[in-house]
């Protein structure tokens, strides 16, 4: 069915943030073959539009659509902000030649997810004014463990942890989440973040 097409992109998801590069010009540009680092955020645009052009080589949508993503990174503690990667995934999908303008998605829905052994991108695209997505709150009969976000990026601790850190008084470590049995840990200044030494010592 046309009006609505799934594809699947392979590969860890990269996030071009806020990189810009301007020509002489003054013109926004994105390299793909300078043998700079920037050169990976092109290349990844280019290989989202061959994926999407291999499968879909004659579809082209002019009207405005909906995108539900599912984005699954290789490791949960270390990985693009979400919000970030819809634009590297939304210029690729205009390159590839099947939308018009990436402003024709009105509706993104994106879900994060993790799978070390295959890591990807999930997309479907459908039409708007043939199809509607119904969205619906329920309250969970089993509630799941909560992941707790700290101000440092991509610090979680699982409350499952948290608790038997403030039940047992066990020293656990901010970085690698390891209960600390020993004296062998350093304190955050100005802060009741724990790091033992071996986490440290990597950030040194």
């Amino acid at each position: 069915m046309d009006n609505i097409v799934s594809i699947t992109v392979l590969g860890t998801p990269i996030s071009k943030s806020n990189f810009k590069l301007n020509s002489k010009y003054g013109r926004y540009i994105l390299p793909n073959n300078t043998g700079n680092y920037y050169d990976r955020y092109g290349i990844y645009e280019e290989h989202i539009a061959y994926e999407i052009k291999k499968k879909y080589p004659n579809l082209i949508f002019n009207t405005s659509l909906t995108a539900i993503l599912k984005v699954f990174y290789k490791y949960e503690k270390k990985h693009p902000d979400t919000n970030n990667i819809t634009k590297s995934i939304c210029d690729g999908i205009e390159k590839s030649g099947i939308i018009l303008n990436d402003s024709q998605i009105t509706k993104l829905f994106i879900e994060e997810f993790y799978d070390r052994e295959n890591p990807r991108f999930e997309l479907i695209l459908f039409e708007n004014h043939i199809f509607d997505i119904d969205i619906s709150i329920k309250k969970r009969s089993i509630p799941l463990n909560k992941v707790i976000y700290t101000k440092s990026k991509s610090k979680r601790i699982s409350q499952e942890r948290s608790d038997i850190q403030s039940n047992n008084n066990d020293l656990i470590c901010h970085v690698c989440e390891n209960i600390i049995k020993t004296n062998d840990f350093v304190k955050i200044s100005n802060s009741n973040l724990i790091l033992c030494k071996k986490c440290l010592k990597k950030t040194i």
